[in-house]
């Protein structure tokens, strides 16, 4: 009587890329020797990126592991929580938060402009004195475990979005540092503050940052940004952030906000 182990390989590569990756890893890859085989193979996951639009044909000679590549793939999403103010201050630490305080309006506000991202319908703005909020990540507790990281070190891509009033002056602040276990700072993203001029355009502009060949043992990313208005003006007419946004892992074929 045939079973399913009489296969062929490139049948039962097929079938297997149909499961999720950590029954692959935890259920199939253990039943035996022929199975383990097969689960490592490049084939299956490279079957698995096509099926999942992770895969391009350009990316063939760039890839040395499709399995790694393919978990961080499934792995990348947006780790800021509450990045777009839709939760109030909810998952933020509010480390300054002077003058009149830190505040949330709807886009555009006033004398303000739209997001380019049209789904982005919220912000956060500071005041007339120094605001400045941060969030604190674990990259164990979402997902990426420690040999991932100090091996394969994938990419860490920061970005924020800042704007400001038309008619206040106001300045804008962002660092970025990876932290060790014990919060040694490994490397960090400390650009100069942005200096913004009264009857200023307020058109929203991004900044990024792409962390790479950073040293072994990142375990945390401290993100912090503010700034406050430079008139000095009671209210809210300082710096206004929102849609912040850190994510690990190579650029692919579409975003997925899935985990394995």
């Amino acid at each position: 009587m045939a079973t399913i182990g009489d296969l062929p390989e490139d049948v039962l590569v097929e079938l297997l890329s149909l499961l999720p990756a950590r029954d692959l890893l935890r259920a199939c890859r253990p039943v035996c020797t022929q199975w383990r085989d097969v689960v490592d193979l490049t084939t299956l996951w490279k079957r698995k990126c096509q099926r999942e639009g992770f895969y391009a044909q350009s990316l063939d000679r760039s890839i040395t592991d499709w399995k790694v590549f393919y978990v961080l793939c499934k792995l990348k999403r947006n780790l800021i929580k509450n990045p777009r103010a839709e939760e109030k201050f909810k998952h933020w630490k509010l480390d300054k938060n002077e003058g009149d305080r830190w505040k949330i309006e709807d886009l555009p506000g006033p004398l303000g402009k739209e997001l380019p991202d049209s789904e982005v319908h919220k912000y956060f703005v500071t005041s007339f004195g120094p605001c400045l909020k941060s969030q604190l990540i674990s990259l164990q507790k979402e997902g990426y475990w420690n040999e991932l990281m100090d091996e394969k070190r994938p990419e860490i891509v920061v970005k924020d979005w800042y704007a400001a009033r038309f008619d206040c002056g106001c300045r804008y602040e962002l660092k970025v540092r990876l932290l060790s276990e014990n919060y040694i700072v490994l490397d960090e993203f400390c650009p100069e503050p942005v200096v913004i001029e009264q009857w200023s355009d307020a058109v929203w502009r991004e900044i990024s940052h792409t962390f790479s060949n950073y040293p072994a043992g990142v375990r945390y990313i401290w993100f912090q940004h503010g700034g406050q208005d430079t008139q000095f003006w009671a209210g809210w007419y300082g710096i206004r952030v929102t849609n912040s946004s850190i994510t690990i892992g190579p650029q692919t074929l579409k975003a997925n906000e899935d985990t394995i």
